[in-house]
């Protein structure tokens, strides 16, 4: 059966690429709310096309009020389903990029765009999965549901409001983060921090466009002339930092490198970086505050707030939307913490260590964890070491996926070991081949778990 298969997938692979090819230039980003459209016109064509195509395979489809759909493969109760769950809503472009963020290039086994490997790359390799299980005629046990969201990336809205208006599966996983399985995922803290600027006065800084993202590049006018300006460039700086007048004062610009909030380390933050710069320049208040505590770090340790368990690993803090009104600059950080943190005590250790700000949480979501043990680990596990001979091991991530919509759900894949993390970043790409060999791993599961 598991050859059959195999033959099957091997023969859909250059339908796949054109399907993500078609999936990708359909810019979905969340934009305006529309009728029928809570998301934006974009994102409602993708569900649209995305369904179509399942409906096509002969799945039984859904749309959801447009946040989100499902297509079943097989009968049986919903709750009892293995749910399969990915997104198509992809973060905003940012900067950086050498190729069209729309275009779906593929260039040296790789396909380019925004959402190749987060998450609509992932979620072709299971809907393709499905389709060869159907085809090979696998008799199932259960049913089979494939739900593609459209607010992933802005707080999953969608899968919030698809559990009150459909059913949602009990157990299953989510292609949206790596391999081999993810069984933990980190809690999430949206905290913003507030004060007044002293010193170098800051006009104008809106920097960072959504929580979850490390910004790659940052920009303040600040008041000051041509001494200013002439400090700034003969500086030598750590990193990338550009100046020039404009309109009187002096626009300063920091590079870094954008990457994914829940892996701050891999990014480096133009924000942190800015900072650092306006602190040397002469600021202080907030600003100084910020480049203090905060600066260029990843782990919170100058927050007093830092923290590691054996479980889920470090407490990772990323400031990702700084934003100035008038004499106030407001910081937004996005905080992924173990299992054993306690919100409520680190805000209150926060506003205690930092007395000249406003400390708010302004979002949090628990840690998610599922039993090693769990069937539906050990059949996820086992389908990943029949296709590539790995480890069966269970990992903590920072990231916060649809796993963590059901009862008993995990990440699994489609990040193989050794891969370099793309998601959130410019030239966003996914290896053809990860992508395929993910079909295979996904199939394999479907089998182990659902089938007879």
């Amino acid at each position: 059966m598991m050859k059959k298969i195999d033959e099957l997938l091997l023969s859909y692979q250059q339908e796949m690429v054109e399907t993500l090819q078609k999936w990708v230039r359909i810019p979905s980003v969340k934009g305006e709310a529309d009728p029928g459209a809570p998301f934006g016109r974009e994102n409602r064509q993708a569900l649209e096309c995305a369904m179509a195509d399942c409906e096509r395979m002969g799945f039984q489809t859904a749309i959801i009020d447009g946040y989100a759909g499902h297509a079943d493969l097989g009968e049986g109760n919903d709750y009892e389903a293995l749910g399969i769950l990915a997104h198509l809503d992809v973060v905003p472009v940012g900067d950086g990029w050498t190729v069209d963020p729309f275009g779906g290039e593929v260039k040296d086994g790789k396909i380019y765009g925004r959402g190749t490997s987060d998450d609509k790359g992932p979620a072709v390799a299971a809907m393709y999965a499905m389709r060869a299980v159907k085809e090979a005629g696998v008799p199932l046990k259960r049913k089979v549901r494939l739900i593609l969201g459209c607010d992933e990336e802005c707080g999953s809205s969608d899968m919030a409001y698809y559990k009150e208006h459909a059913v949602m599966p009990r157990s299953g996983f989510s292609p949206d983060a790596e391999y081999p399985v993810i069984n933990i995922e980190k809690g999430g803290m949206t905290l913003m921090i507030s004060g007044r600027q002293e010193g170098l006065k800051v006009l104008e800084m809106n920097v960072g466009e959504r929580v979850n993202v490390v910004p790659g590049y940052a920009s303040a006018l600040v008041e000051g002339g041509e001494g200013l300006l002439k400090q700034v460039q003969e500086t030598v700086w750590p990193w990338p930092v550009e100046a020039k007048m404009e309109n009187g004062a002096v626009r300063i610009e920091t590079i870094g490198v954008t990457g994914h909030a829940a892996m701050p380390e891999h990014g480096r933050n133009a924000i942190g970086q800015m900072m650092l710069v306006l602190k040397k320049l002469g600021a202080k208040g907030i600003v100084e505050t910020l480049a203090d505590k905060i600066g260029m770090t990843c782990y919170a340790e100058s927050l007093g707030i830092a923290m590691e368990d054996q479980v889920s690993g470090k407490l990772t803090c990323s400031m990702d939307m700084i934003r100035t009104e008038g004499d106030t600059v407001s910081a937004v950080m996005d905080i992924r913490y173990p299992v054993l943190f306690c919100v409520d005590a680190a805000v209150s250790l926060l506003q205690s260590g930092l007395p000249r700000c406003e400390v708010k949480c302004l979002h949090a979501r628990p840690a998610h964890v599922v039993s090693p043990d769990a069937e539906l680990v050990q059949g996820l596990l086992e389908a990943y070491h029949e296709v590539t001979g790995l480890e069966k091991k269970t990992i903590a991530i920072g990231g916060g996926t649809y796993a963590q919509s059901m009862e008993e759900g995990v990440a699994f894949g489609a990040l193989f070991p050794g891969e370099v993390e793309m998601a959130h970043q410019a030239d966003e790409y996914m290896e053809l081949k990860s992508m395929f060999e993910s079909a295979r791993i996904f199939a394999r599961a479907i089998v182990h778990l659902a089938g007879q």
